[in-house]
């Protein structure tokens, strides 16, 4: 048998099916699953860690899954400011059109450092040169959904047959911590056809799909004007919707186009500090959440949300709606921590695995340090304040610990698979050459 780590003496918050929480517990692990959750005494009873992770005064909670993501770092806060429109034109699409794998992989080390640093443990990448992106993704060692950035063949962009190879190259790699779908960076400048081809793809080779639907009304209008659909309505023509298809942004929505993505089992990737910054409008949330529709929460990517950070991404989720509708009690905080854990799972077919706290499923879960100035007071008992404290107050800072797959991946805010240092100066380089190669 395999060494056991026991975290012990957390609040641990397991987001399961009762939502059970022990002030004083512990999670016991053996390879790489959960063998044990409970209180501390009970756990320390059957299991004696090898490897003692102490979480007095700490949150322990799941991984959490970033639902929509681009690797994309190394044109961070280049071009803030500009109109969606000015900004693809000068910035985004000749980034994605001229990156080189090397400089990929340099970025995707960057990219999923910074996920872990701030407490996720599972992405759902899509992105350029997508085997580089799993190569960055074994090393460092985080979950990995991976997609590639598909275009037509003349796009510059990568095509189904760079998706295929992904596929057949990294599905169940680092022991099945990489995982693939098959992507569609975005449906107004992809013909009809490259669309349809990559649900066939998918059906394939038994993978999701990963798409942009109605992020912004500009897109929208080009597709009308191209096809006289809603980039929804093609998605739904073409059979890309479904119960493996993850649909990003979803911001602009009729009610029926809310009713086929309920019809469909779609899941929405809800991105709103992205969408805000970006200018894109403000999703229907509450109402997909209201027809039962699974939405799971992303950043979406640094170069148009500047952080990883998906506490930050948490309180957006809160509080937006709220403003925009005046309504306090939208978005509670335990419903945008299940967006971050259990949807977010449900959403990747992993919900069986990952996304909630219980024995049997797979170890991927982190330690909040709550002695901290601003998550003080802590209140247990009737007043339990935790959850809020991690919805509406902390930072991907307050992350001390952090496992995946049953190994001890940052230990008191120490990445232990990478040296950091490295990674942000090779990151700092590659942003320097890619750059240089577009910007006047």
């Amino acid at each position: 048998m395999s060494e056991t780590i026991l975290v012990r003496h957390g609040i641990v918050i397991t987001m399961d099916a009762e939502d059970r929480i022990y002030e004083d517990g512990a999670v016991a692990i053996q390879d790489g699953r959960m063998v044990a959750v409970g209180k501390t005494d009970e756990v320390e009873r059957e299991y004696k860690g090898d490897i003692v992770i102490e979480a007095r005064k700490k949150a322990v909670l799941p991984g959490l899954v970033n639902l929509h993501y681009h690797t994309d770092s190394v044109t961070r806060g280049i071009l803030d400011d500009k109109p969606l429109e000015e900004y693809l034109e000068k910035l985004w699409y000749p980034a994605i059109k001229s990156i080189t794998p090397e400089e990929t992989y340099a970025a995707a080390m960057l990219s999923y450092c910074e996920s872990i640093k701030s407490g996720t443990t599972c992405i759902n990448d899509m992105y350029r040169n997508m085997i580089s992106c799993a190569e960055a993704a074994e090393k460092v060692g985080i979950r990995a959904f991976l997609s590639c950035d598909v275009g037509d063949e003349d796009s510059g962009l990568d095509t189904l047959k760079d998706n295929e190879r992904l596929i057949r190259e990294k599905e169940g790699a680092a022991d099945g911590r990489i995982r693939t779908l098959v992507g569609i960076e975005w449906i107004p400048i992809t013909s009809k056809e490259t669309v349809a081809a990559a649900r066939e793809l998918a059906d394939k080779y038994g993978v999701g799909v990963h798409v942009h639907i109605n992020e912004n009304l500009w897109g929208i209008e080009k597709t009308k004007e191209r096809y006289g659909r809603t980039e929804l309505e093609l998605a739904y023509d073409c059979r890309v919707l479904g119960p493996d298809c993850i649909a990003a942004h979803c911001v602009w929505l009729t009610d029926p186009e809310i009713a086929l993505i309920r019809e469909t089992g779609t899941h929405v990737a809800h991105c709103p500090s992205s969408n805000a910054k970006l200018g894109n409008g403000i999703a229907r949330i509450p109402d997909l959440l209201r027809y039962g529709v699974n939405v799971g929460l992303g950043h979406d990517a640094a170069a148009c949300n500047n952080r990883a950070d998906m506490f930050e991404v948490m309180k957006w989720a809160a509080l937006i709606h709220r403003a925009y509708r005046v309504d306090a009690s939208l978005l509670p905080a335990k419903q945008v921590l299940r967006m971050a854990t259990v949807n977010g799972a449900k959403a990747l077919g992993m919900e069986r695995e990952i996304g909630s706290l219980e024995v049997g499923k797979k170890a991927d879960l982190i330690t909040v340090d709550l002695n901290a100035l601003h998550l003080t007071p802590v209140v247990l008992g009737k007043y339990f304040n935790v959850l809020s404290h991690l919805v509406y107050a902390t930072h991907g800072e307050d992350v001390c610990d952090v496992i995946i797959d049953g190994r001890v991946v940052m230990e008191n805010r120490v990445i232990k698979t990478v040296d950091e240092a490295e990674v942000i100066e090779r990151a700092s380089k590659a942003s320097e050459s890619l750059l240089g190669g577009i910007l006047p």
